[in-house]
């Protein structure tokens, strides 16, 4: 090696980074944000706390630390116009401001989509269907809703009563309206009882024997029906208990076997005039709510003499409008007898509820007197039933030997067609 001339000393390297200089060039931008944060906040404070100004008007010194020139115009201003002033504005606490929420933006090249909370369900669309389909169906049934009395062939009923029955086309109308109605549906709530209620031989009888064979025949099968007479069911010397006893299976029975086949039976009880006080109790037993539901849908028809004495009065005191009772028809003719028979229908069910509260619930419908020609009518029939010709001159002569009512030029029977079996007979 050469003295002279010292060989080169090779380059120091650069000192490796200490870890307490790297933690300084972090600390040092953190500190310097903290400084400038806390200066706004500072900045900030002291101008919502001016100095209001002194009482020479002008404005007070700032305060060490602020920035010394004047603030801007309108900082110490409301913003909105109140009737207090700068100092007293200065003076309030600064009310927290709410925060806005940040209104979303979409892109205006993108296409834009509500939000899946806003968007509408598929299911309205099916409830929409199913109120449609239940709209219709109430339609339907409305419209309908005499099916199950067409089952019954109620307007065969009314033809029937009509040329069999003299004398009664307003009886005749009213009960085939009740049926009518009381019919239109199977389940019930309360059963329907029906009084027929007039003076002897007026054709109660002969309804109730044509109403049970109508519904005998009506139906495929038939309709569960039970007659019930009381001098035959029920005669004088038996004990009352053991006719209701026997009512009560009998009726049990009936309604059983209608209820299994889902049709209304009928109950028909004739001279109920002559029924002991125990059987009429059981009679309103059948139509209280508590009964098993089977009992309410029955049909229950009473036919009784009682209140013929009040029906015998009422249409002699009316003789000079008993035309006007007689037909259904529209017009004046008929609203009075529509008139005269609810007064007739109402005084009689007044009078048949002091003797039993069963008619307090009944359907009252009054039988009324038969005048001379409605037996005529009935000898006629009768004479063509047993084989003679209904020759008219030979009916009226017949009918001449019967007792009458005359009053206002009219003439009512006193039996009715009670006798005219028993006269034809003798031929």
């Amino acid at each position: 090696m050469d003295r002279g001339h010292p060989s080169p000393q090779p380059s120091p390297e650069p000192p490796a980074a200490t870890p307490r200089a790297s933690r300084s060039c972090v600390i040092a931008p953190v500190r310097a944000a903290l400084r400038l944060r806390r200066r706004v906040r500072v900045l900030r404070k002291r101008r919502l706390l001016l100095p209001s100004a002194g009482p020479d008007g002008g404005a007070a010194a700032p305060q060490s630390g602020v920035n010394s020139g004047a603030p801007r115009a309108g900082l110490d201003q409301p913003r909105f116009f109140t009737f207090e002033g700068p100092a007293e504005l200065s003076s309030r606490a600064p009310r927290k401001r709410r925060r806005r929420s940040r209104v979303v933006l979409y892109p205006e090249a993108s296409r834009k989509y509500r939000p899946r909370a806003e968007r509408r369900s598929r299911a309205q669309h099916c409830l929409l269907l199913l109120a449609a389909i239940v709209g219709f169906q109430v339609l339907n049934a409305i419209e309908n809703l005499d099916d199950n009395a067409q089952r019954y062939d109620l307007d065969g009923l009314e033809k029937a009563l009509g040329r069999a029955v003299f004398g009664q086309p307003a009886a005749v109308a009213r009960i085939v309206a009740l049926l009518r109605d009381y019919l239109a549906t199977h389940v019930h709530n309360r059963p329907l009882l029906l009084a027929l209620h007039g003076p002897s031989g007026v054709g109660k009888s002969h309804v109730g024997r044509l109403l049970a064979r109508h519904f005998r025949a009506v139906l495929s099968g038939g309709v569960p029906v039970l007659q019930y007479h009381v001098r035959h069911h029920c005669p004088q010397p038996r004990p009352a208990q053991e006719c209701r006893e026997e009512l009560a299976r009998r009726v049990a029975d009936v309604v059983a076997r209608a209820e299994a086949e889902e049709k209304t039976p009928l109950v028909v009880l004739d001279e109920v005039e002559l029924m002991p006080l125990a059987l009429l109790d059981e009679l309103q037993g059948f139509l209280q709510p508590q009964r098993s539901h089977h009992f309410h849908n029955a049909i229950y028809v009473l036919l009784s003499s009682n209140g013929g004495a009040e029906v015998t009065r009422f249409v002699l005191q009316n003789a000079s409008r008993a035309l006007s009772l007689r037909p259904a028809g529209a017009g004046e003719a008929g609203a009075t007898a529509a008139q005269a028979e609810e007064e007739l229908s109402a005084t009689l069910q007044v009078l048949l509820a002091r003797y039993h509260p069963l008619w307090q619930g009944a359907a009252i419908v009054p039988f009324l007197l038969l005048d001379k020609q409605d037996v005529v009518s009935c000898f006629r029939e009768e004479m063509a039933g047993e084989g003679f010709f209904p020759e008219q001159a030979q009916a009226e002569h017949l009918a001449e030997q019967l007792s009458y009512y005359r009053v206002a030029g009219r003439e009512f029977a006193v039996t009715g067609c009670r006798q005219v079996v028993a006269k034809v007979n003798l031929l």
